[in-house]
């Protein structure tokens, strides 16, 4: 079984940083891409940033130069660093991860949130 943990959200004033933290456990043989999605109150999930095996990170429009994806490949984790934050950035964040368990095929994986919640 895989797990996807996450820890670092929290409340900031706007202008402020946070940095989340996404660990995934379990039976894992390699990990393809890991991702940070957020979904705000009444709207649907957004990518935020994606870390493929392969090529530089991409980001949202909307987090382009504020946000940093980056991952440890030896702790099996992915961070997001959130910088100059805003209050549109509000929002559940959910880690994502497609991930072999064993040889073959990939499975998609989520972690259980995580509240950001940026406001004076």
């Amino acid at each position: 079984q895989v797990q996807l943990v996450e820890s670092g959200g929290g409340l900031v004033q706007p202008g402020g940083s946070l940095r989340l933290s996404c660990a995934a456990s379990g039976s894992i043989f390699s990990i393809n891409a890991m991702a940070w999605y957020r979904q705000a109150p009444g709207k649907q999930r957004e990518l935020v940033a994606l870390y493929t095996s392969v090529g530089s990170p991409n980001y949202a429009d909307s987090v382009k130069g504020r946000f940093t994806i980056s991952r440890d490949n030896a702790k099996n984790t992915v961070y997001l660093q959130m910088n100059s934050l805003k209050p549109e950035d509000t929002a559940v964040y959910y880690c994502n991860a497609d991930i072999r368990p064993r040889p073959g095929r990939s499975y998609d994986y989520w972690g259980q949130g995580t509240q950001v919640t940026v406001s004076s």
